[in-house]
């Protein structure tokens, strides 16, 4: 039997025995005042002699409403301010729900928070990607006109890699993240240290599915469904898809965009005409084999280094393009203006995404702006259409 004793004016509320791994017991509990009040919530540990061996207190946070009540942690911020926009029912739950976790404005934690490092952490997939250059421009346009300095590290498409990146720019103590998630990653549960610590972190084009979070992304669907009803438009009729890692959502939503311009089109999606895989040079090599053997005659590339890969390799087969084959990539990579053909491509704009992530992050750790305010900031692309997929008379 274990014995808890408390001052009196305490009562335990919603114990529960957590482990019971090397003799060790852990209780997680309530402490509410004879009033029924919360006072906090406390990790007891417990030996075989009934003594405390360790304690941690564990405050409630807009993160814990949020799951309860499950809603946006945004909106439970705007729901504890007053906010107009949330509506009164919805804050009134949240206030009840607040009350009954426990929640206390941790002011102490704020203020402490502003003896800031000046230096802010971003986390990329990969260095060597002419679009995250531009982001990085972006971003440091910004960050270096506002004082701040920044940490940069790429995850090499790795999510073990992305965690231990995370881990250097919390000991760095960074102010706030910006983040592009590697394209293996499934969930943000690493992110907790900084949730956790009330530390900023906003997300850019490989953004959770979760919309509960910080984002800035483009209409990856949108722009799927634009390149593939080009080559449509264009005469194509058995059109290829290059696509990327299905985890990441830029890459399955511009998949569902290919999908519904086929639907619209009353065309059946065919399998062979589809490859998923890493949008390097071997996976355009790879991809104009499958192409040729499909009898394809469009390709919609994820990225416009593969959609170059592919289109030389189709060239060396003695495919002409766009006479027998017309293709269309995706970023407006400076390759796309260089190949021969010039490319059809997406123009995302790089650049303009990492000055609004920046300049986001920086307003909220300015305090002029509530980053948790913020769900989803979607940025226009745009078709540009280049020599590769070439409208011919008969179809103009």
């Amino acid at each position: 039997m274990i014995k808890i004793v408390i001052y009196t004016i305490c009562l335990i509320k919603k114990i529960k025995i957590c482990t019971t791994k090397f003799n060790i017991i852990t209780i997680d509990c309530f402490l509410l005042n004879k009033k029924n009040l919360f006072l906090t919530h406390h990790i007891y540990k417990f030996d075989k002699s009934h003594y405390i061996r360790h304690m941690i207190i564990k405050d409630i946070t807009i993160y814990d409403i949020a799951k309860k009540l499950n809603i946006a942690p945004s909106t439970v911020s705007r729901g504890l301010k007053g906010y107009s926009t949330v509506s009164k029912k919805t804050q009134k739950k949240i206030l009840s729900t607040a009350k009954a976790m426990g929640y206390q404005s941790n002011t102490f934690a704020a203020n402490l928070r502003k003896q800031r490092s000046n230096t802010i952490g971003v986390v990329i997939p990969k260095f060597n990607s002419y679009f995250m250059s531009d982001v990085i421009a972006g971003i440091e346009m910004v960050t270096n006109e506002a004082g701040f300095n920044l940490i940069i590290s790429q995850s090499l498409e790795n999510v073990e890699k992305e965690i231990r990146n995370l881990q250097t720019m919390f000991s760095s103590r960074v102010d706030g993240l910006l983040v592009s998630l590697a394209e293996n990653t499934e969930n943000i549960d690493h992110f907790n240290i900084f949730f956790n610590k009330g530390l900023p972190v906003l997300f850019f084009d490989r953004v959770p599915a979760e919309n509960s979070v910080p984002a800035i992304v483009i209409n990856n669907e949108e722009a799927g469904y634009q390149a593939t009803q080009h080559l449509l438009a264009s005469g194509a009729k058995r059109i290829f898809h290059i696509s990327g890692n299905q985890i990441s959502s830029v890459y399955s939503e511009r998949f569902k965009g290919y999908l519904r311009a086929l639907n619209e089109a009353g065309i059946q999606f065919d399998e062979s005409l589809l490859l998923i895989g890493d949008l390097n040079e071997a996976t355009g090599i790879k991809a104009a084999a499958n192409i040729i053997q499909a009898h394809a005659d469009g390709v919609f590339s994820s990225n416009d280094f593969c959609a170059a890969s592919c289109m030389t390799e189709l060239k060396k087969r003695g495919l002409r393009i766009p006479e027998d084959i017309k293709i269309v990539g995706f970023n407006n990579d400076m390759i796309s203006r260089n190949v021969e053909p010039s490319l059809t491509t997406i123009d995302y704009p790089g650049i303009s995404m990492g000055e609004i992530a920046a300049r986001n992050l920086v307003s909220h750790l300015s305090g002029q702006q509530d980053l948790q305010m913020m769900t989803k900031i979607v940025l226009r692309s745009e078709l540009i259409i280049r020599n590769s997929s070439h409208i011919t008379a008969q179809h103009s």
